[in-house]
């Protein structure tokens, strides 16, 4: 600290006699003289303090841009607007539409050109709104009545087959291995496999594991949308199987398979009537165990 102090004292040429000759019998003295020499001959010009003040206040300043807090809400909401109308529109027009008719129950809706469809139990039907009115094109599990609004071509896809249309009436009926396929007006073109049919008002036409089966038409609107089910040729398997989907029901058959098909109607609002008909064509003696399970024993 005491050296420092001389140093500064030394510097200031405010040492007095006793404590300069203490100084310069230092052994850094020599490099402090040289240092002191050097620094005599820089020149420091004189701060003009009042010049550097009226060049910053010359100087223009630049106002920082604020966004208003409330300006920010804005473009916050605006874009989840935007964002909530994207995802509005793609659940509403690209997303695959869905509906579903449960078993013991019947749906009707309306595709976007007004075209109505009913939906059996137990069936499922998809398709796009984007574009509909030119791609007329939806996809059918199980069973559905069709009227058809005139326009470009209308299909339906099922895993069995394709029907084509452009303005009329028909039932499609995709159930396991069978395929039905009815016309109550216009004209109706289905493909089966290799096989194209047209069929004309009044005509049907319906295939089984490959085969053509003939059948014929006697009424005007499917008799499933009047509360009578149908059957034409069928075993007793898909008899039984279109009763739970009916009556949404369980149904356990304790005998063989009988090779006799069934023609005939049954009841879709009176179970009980429908499995008396049941046990008498097939000499069966039904049994409701609970509210949702039926069995059908042997007599």
């Amino acid at each position: 600290m005491k050296k420092n102090r001389l140093l500064a004292k030394w510097l200031n040429d405010d040492l007095s006699p006793d404590e300069l000759a203490e100084f310069e019998a230092g052994p850094d003295f020599e490099k402090y003289q040289k240092i002191k020499n050097y620094t005599n001959h820089l020149e420091i010009s004189d701060l003009d303090e009042n010049a550097m003040l009226s060049n910053i206040l010359a100087q223009k300043k630049t106002t920082p841009k604020v966004v208003p807090l409330y300006k920010k809400w804005l473009f916050k909401a605006a874009a989840i607007f935007v964002l909530a109308l994207g995802i509005t529109f793609a659940m509403k027009f690209l997303v695959p539409q869905t509906h579903k008719a449960d078993f013991g129950e019947k749906t009707t809706f309306s595709l976007p050109d007004n075209s109505e469809v009913v939906l059996n139990s137990g069936s499922e039907i998809n398709y796009k709104k984007w574009n509909w009115d030119n791609n007329r094109h939806l996809e059918l599990k199980g069973e559905a009545y069709f009227r058809v609004a005139k326009g470009r071509r209308f299909e339906v896809q099922t895993l069995l087959g394709k029907v084509t249309v452009l303005g009329t009436q028909f039932n499609v009926k995709a159930r396991k291995n069978r395929f039905d396929v009815v016309c109550y007006e216009g004209r109706v073109k289905v493909n089966y496999g290799n096989t194209q049919i047209l069929l004309t008002h009044g005509q049907s036409v319906s295939f089984e594991n490959g085969k053509e089966i003939k059948m014929t038409v006697n009424s005007l609107k499917p008799e499933w949308t009047q509360n009578q089910i149908c059957f034409y040729k069928e075993n007793i398997r898909s008899l039984l199987d279109e009763v739970e989907r009916q009556y949404n029901i369980k149904i356990e058959l304790n005998t063989k398979d009988s090779i006799a098909l069934f023609t005939g109607k049954l009841p879709a609002k009176d179970l009980n009537t429908a499995l008396q008909i049941i046990s008498t064509t097939y000499h069966l003696e039904s049994k409701k165990v609970s509210e949702n399970k039926v069995i059908f024993d042997e007599k």
